[in-house]
């Protein structure tokens, strides 16, 4: 059976299938149907924590699916804008994960992350799989990735 690791960039999927579809990403029908594609020996979800009942509620949930969640702060700067950055933190994660499985799995459109999957590829010859919006999604992540999915209508809520 396919050992399979997943990787959620929690805000990059919200905030694109919010701002595309005006909808949530369906966390548990994508869990289904990766686990039906072989066994989940880790899944991780990467998000921020601003300690607020609907966040601490959404992070219970992916927990009770079976995801892992790692938070960071949530940071605001003198001049009003955000911080919330998991990018050196999920690179890490998969270049750990990378030799232990068959496919790794990154939920993101974020296009830092086409050099980490070239290099998982050439490294370690297994297959690395991106769901991302495709309006959102930078186009160097697709052409990295072994295969893209596209997150439609029906991964969903």
């Amino acid at each position: 059976m396919k050992k399979i690791a997943i990787f959620v960039d929690v805000q990059n999927i919200y905030y694109t299938t919010r701002d595309t579809y005006g909808r949530q990403f369906n966390y548990r029908k994508f869990w289904k149907k990766i686990s039906a594609k072989g066994e989940i020996v880790s899944a991780t979800a990467y998000a921020t924590h601003r300690g607020d009942d609907k966040q601490i509620k959404f992070q219970d949930a992916l927990k009770h699916i079976g995801f892992s969640v790692k938070l960071k702060p949530y940071i605001t700067r003198s001049d009003g804008s955000a911080k919330g950055d998991w990018d050196v933190g999920i690179t890490i994660d998969i270049l750990d994960t990378a030799k232990k499985v068959d496919t790794i799995i990154l939920l993101s459109g974020d296009g830092d992350f086409d050099l980490l999957l070239e290099k998982i590829k050439n490294d370690h010859d297994i297959c690395a799989e991106v769901y991302g919006v495709p309006a959102l999604t930078a186009n160097s992540l697709i052409d990295a990735a072994s295969v893209f999915y596209p997150i439609k209508e029906d991964l969903l809520i």
